[in-house]
């Protein structure tokens, strides 16, 4: 199964599943991180359900949430079918559809290690951003649950400090750093008696 057809597979389930791996504190560190400002845009990359939007929304700025998942934006859309401020966007990490220096903030949550290539998704993710605007990747340290490979359809098994810098400076960003979020994803493996316990990490660059 790809990951696409996993996350299709699982979008009802989705926001349950989220509140028991992490917790929203994830949310508003990177939140904290980036200084936001009612009323600018924020690209919310590998949006799923919306874990990421619903807190840009609550602050008061425009979103435009992307996901390769038809079930996942579907599940979006009824969620926050109240908002006139969000816009959907069906799209993978390597072409996203949105045109160039066009948002303040890019946010991506938990999904640079379900990506092949992510410094393809990095500077994707710098394309879109205005110059001033901000990066803010919130993933997982590098870790040693194979599991999550076969059960997840995780493409990596989290990220080295080191490299998420680099992969920020080669997008050309500013500023960069990358530390500790002071987090954990939590997360039981559905076949063997393993538990993933991993560091939560933040990348942040400016374009």
């Amino acid at each position: 199964m790809s990951s696409k057809a996993f996350f299709n597979e699982i979008a009802n389930q989705w926001d349950e599943m989220r509140t028991s791996y992490f917790s929203c504190q994830v949310r508003e560190k990177a939140f904290e991180l980036a200084h936001l400002e009612k009323g600018k845009i924020a690209a919310d990359i590998g949006a799923g359900t919306g874990f990421i939007t619903e807190g840009l929304l609550a602050n008061n700025l425009n979103v435009i949430a992307l996901d390769q998942s038809e079930e996942m934006l579907s599940s979006m859309q009824k969620k926050f079918s109240g908002y006139d401020n969000i816009e959907y966007k069906l799209g993978s990490y390597d072409q996203l559809p949105i045109e160039d220096s066009t948002v303040d903030y890019v946010f991506a949550s938990m999904f640079l290690h379900h990506v092949e290539e992510p410094l393809v998704a990095i500077k994707e993710m710098a394309r879109i951003l205005r110059p001033g605007g901000k990066l803010i990747i919130a993933d997982a340290e590098e870790h040693p649950f194979e599991f999550l490979k076969t059960e997840h359809y995780d493409a990596w098994l989290g990220f080295k400090k080191t490299e998420l810098r680099e992969w920020l400076l080669a997008a050309n960003l500013n500023n960069v750093d990358v530390k500790d979020l002071d987090e954990k994803c939590i997360v039981p493996s559905k076949l063997t008696k393993e538990i993933a316990d991993i560091n939560i990490l933040a990348g942040y660059g400016e374009k």
